[in-house]
């Protein structure tokens, strides 16, 4: 599977050819937006863990100039319809769900969710991708919860992604524990760096995985790796 970084919570994930894009937010973000260019981004699906302005602020326009088809909560799905997005599959917590080239399960994710319009989002969104190629773990922006120790009985991870930066959610300390209830040892830090409250130290974040023997994953904005 291939991950390529598009700063803050942004991603995709290539599997069995099949673009699935994640929480855009590009073109605002001043980190990413002199590297990628949101008008160039291909998607087949777009993934929205929740309404927030830093998770949504491209995926309006990447929805209507690709055509991908959107997954998100309901609330999201009846906001989408507002914007001319139709092509979209509403889900919520616990959904599952087959789309052929993977299968999407919905699980918890501790946070808040609002839209641009001010509007509710609906509960925030966790998701496991489970596929021929491998399976991984989108937690979304969340607090540690409990609720995580259920990851391992749904799908055996190739490799997670964590928000690390603090302040709005988990921070790197939280984030190892999750990778321990999770039991996954290849993580991607995302939602760090990109505003003064989530900075977080590079190397003591690292350290931190490392003394679990856990490896953190902090690809550079515009960078693809291959996660076996």
């Amino acid at each position: 599977m291939n991950f390529t970084y598009y700063g803050h919570s942004c991603f995709s994930v290539e599997i069995k050819g099949t673009k699935l894009l994640f929480d855009p937010f590009i073109t605002p973000n001043e980190l990413a937006n002199k590297v990628v260019n949101a008008d160039t981004v291909e998607a087949d699906y777009i993934l929205v863990s929740h309404g927030h302005a830093d998770h949504t602020a491209d995926l309006v326009s990447i929805a209507k100039r690709t055509g991908a088809k959107v997954i998100c909560s309901w609330e999201i799905y009846e906001w989408l319809g507002k914007q001319g997005i139709t092509h979209v599959h509403p889900m919520n917590t616990g959904g599952k769900w087959n789309f052929d080239a993977f299968t999407l399960k919905v699980v918890v994710a501790h946070h808040s969710s609002g839209l641009p319009d001010g509007s509710y989002g609906g509960n925030p969104l966790g998701f496991i991708i489970s596929s021929e190629e491998g399976n991984f773990y989108y937690s979304g922006d969340t607090a540690l919860t409990l609720d995580m120790q259920l990851i391992p009985t749904w799908a055996e991870l190739n490799f997670a992604v964590l928000p690390i930066g603090s302040n709005f959610t988990m921070d790197v300390e939280d984030a190892v524990r999750c990778a321990a209830m999770i039991k996954c040892q290849q993580i991607i830090g995302v939602h760090y760096d990109t505003f003064g409250f989530i900075k977080i130290d590079h190397d003591k974040a690292r350290k931190a995985f490392a003394d679990t023997s856990c490896v953190l994953h902090l690809p550079k904005i515009g960078e693809t790796v291959t996660m076996k």
